[in-house]
């Protein structure tokens, strides 16, 4: 197995080199990239305008809510979509048509987001340069500053704004070509075998107060700190730290995800590395130590390629 994985590891940075930067143009939402729950609200209202598109919209609601529909912040911003009150007052709309624009609704917060959206791309319409990034730039900065500097204004906040969600929009597409290959999968794979072997430990993270050892999001986030990317703590928010790679396009490297409810990733309890033949480097449970296991599980629900972008566009908090 371990010249296996030697084997894998070279693969993976010979196909990184052959493929480059290639990606599939996005078409729809991914296969549970989004609780099942919200996809139809999403889909639909993800094609309201051309400025958006269902994947988009979906990264939006992710930053702003992390799919909690009574999410609150402490600057009063309210359900799935974050109005403040006053927004919501002059933009909310009857997304279900059940006579009331409620901000606790989802199918009103989602119809809502997806209006705004559109009703701001109409606005800068006349900016130079892309229109999402543009419609972006004015959710952020309004729309007054799009138009004054013809384009998205020079601030390293709306520029940041706009590559997060652009960057997060890849992790909800549904993708009709191959996934770019990670150039820091082989050394977050040889940090991960490094660690065969070592007794599982609920809520490890590899501290030295810990005795080096991990459980199965601690190995993961530990193993792609090792090349540079900051992962979250938890497995669930990992999943959306890049493109999601169909089964048979799986590379090493990949984290591969394990879900109790496989139309729901925030159900997600489990995460592994995958490295190749069917067989990831897994910290599976108390009393096991960290070994290879195979993947096809009834609860695997899908598997993330992590990039170093799609990392830093996953939002740090979420409203409580």
């Amino acid at each position: 197995m371990l010249c296996l994985l030697g084997l894998l590891v070279i693969a993976t940075f010979t196909v990184a080199a052959g493929l480059g930067g290639a990606a599939g143009r996005a078409l729809g939402l991914a296969k549970g990239a989004v609780p099942a729950a919200y996809q139809p609200q999403v889909q639909k209202w993800g094609t309201l305008c051309s400025a958006i598109s269902p994947a988009l919209l979906a990264a939006q609601l992710y930053q702003e809510s992390g799919w909690n529909p009574k999410a609150q912040s402490a600057a009063a911003a309210q359900g799935l979509a974050q109005f403040i009150p006053g927004t919501w007052q002059t933009h909310g709309v009857d997304g279900d048509g059940d006579g009331r624009k409620d901000v606790w609704d989802p199918e009103d917060a989602i119809a809502s987001a997806a209006s705004y959206d559109c009703e701001l791309a109409r606005y800068v319409k006349g900016a130079a340069g892309d229109p999402t990034h543009n419609m972006l730039a004015a959710y952020n900065a309004g729309a007054y500053r799009v138009i004054q500097y013809n384009g998205v204004p020079p601030y390293s906040e709306t520029r940041n704004y706009v590559k997060t969600i652009t960057t997060l929009a890849k992790s909800f597409e549904a993708r009709t070509g191959p996934v770019a290959p990670s150039r820091q999968a082989a050394g977050a794979i040889y940090f991960a075998q490094d660690k065969l072997g070592t007794r599982y430990l609920w809520g490890g993270t590899g501290t030295a107060a810990q005795g080096g050892r991990f459980d199965c999001s601690g190995l993961t986030q530990a193993a792609y700190r090792s090349v540079g990317i900051e992962l979250p703590r938890v497995a669930n928010d990992q999943w959306n730290a890049g493109p999601h790679p169909k089964r048979d396009e799986l590379l090493p490297g990949d984290l591969v995800f394990f879900a109790y409810n496989l139309n729901d990733p925030r159900s997600i309890h489990h995460v592994g590395m995958y490295v190749g033949g069917g067989y990831m480097i897994n910290a599976p449970y108390t009393g096991a130590v960290i070994r290879f296991d195979k993947i096809d599980s009834p609860d695997y629900i899908g598997a993330t390629r992590v990039t170093s972008d799609g990392a830093k566009a996953l939002p740090s908090t979420n409203p409580a």
